[in-house]
């Protein structure tokens, strides 16, 4: 017996590649990354843009997602690349799918992808801002000195595989307390600067603050509406996180020379943009 081979014409073939930065704000940081997916794939529909599909018996339209923030952090800086069978312009492309997403999921860039490489590639590192409600910019100054001279920050995480155990140090390349005048706002509210590398396993927010609770006993109040449960892992708690940027790292070392390190952005092939 041969083969089995779908029946019908190919697709169209892909003539377009278009990257896209959206953000993810309000309620939406709770939703998860496949309603999040979800949204878009209607969202194109509504639009009436000409994906180009996948060939086989189940073709799915071109979508490569890249880097996705955790659920329950908000972000300005998620990132998908489509395929297109005829060619569109990216600024209004822009406008019309934006009008076709829901509230608090925004378009705010895209451009043609240019040269070889996959998007994944170009994000290297992500800027987060975690605000800490209830504490003092003192007392995380602290934590953060703390974790920072800390060669290894060993931390746990339940994975699908079960609990794993991984260093959330290393990855990070940044971390600092600004001076914002929480200490005289009531109640406190410290904000947090984290520059994490992009590693495997990835070190995400939760991990940088279970690390803080645990090198440097930093107390983090709960979230509204919950009870301790006795955990030691204490995840997001009443923290609001958002992530700022993420994209290139600059091409010196910040962990070796001491300078706070770069992010450049992933949609230009010039890797001096800042982003």
């Amino acid at each position: 017996m041969g083969t089995r081979e779908p029946t019908g014409p190919p697709p169209p073939p892909t003539v377009q590649r278009l990257r896209i930065r959206y953000a993810k704000r309000g309620r939406l940081r709770f939703t998860s990354h496949r309603d999040i997916q979800r949204a878009f794939e209607r969202a194109l529909r509504r639009a009436g843009v000409p994906m180009a599909f996948s060939a086989g018996f189940s073709p799915h339209p071109k979508i490569s997602w890249a880097g996705a923030a955790p659920t329950g952090t908000a972000s300005e800086a998620e990132y998908l690349e489509i395929g297109v069978t005829t060619r569109l312009d990216p600024a209004a492309l822009r406008v019309s799918l934006d009008r076709a997403l829901p509230p608090d999921l925004d378009i705010l860039e895209i451009v043609e992808a240019a040269g070889p490489g996959s998007l994944m590639d170009r994000l290297e590192a992500s800027v987060w801002q975690i605000e800490l409600p209830g504490v003092s910019a003192t007392n995380a100054a602290a934590a953060v000195e703390k974790f920072l001279a800390a060669e290894s920050v060993q931390v746990e995480r339940l994975t699908k595989n079960g609990m794993r155990s991984f260093d959330a140090r290393t990855a990070v390349l940044e971390l600092s307390c600004p001076e914002n005048g929480s200490n005289f706002t009531s109640p406190p509210c410290a904000i947090l600067r984290v520059v994490v590398r992009h590693s495997t396993p990835a070190v995400r927010p939760d991990d940088v603050l279970t690390g803080l609770v645990t090198v440097a006993g930093l107390e983090l109040p709960l979230a509204a509406g919950t009870e301790p449960s006795g955990a030691t892992r204490p995840g997001l708690g009443s923290a609001r996180v958002t992530r700022l940027s993420q994209g290139l790292l600059g091409p010196q070392d910040p962990a070796e020379h001491g300078a706070t390190p770069a992010v450049f952005d992933p949609l230009t092939p010039d890797r001096n943009a800042s982003v």
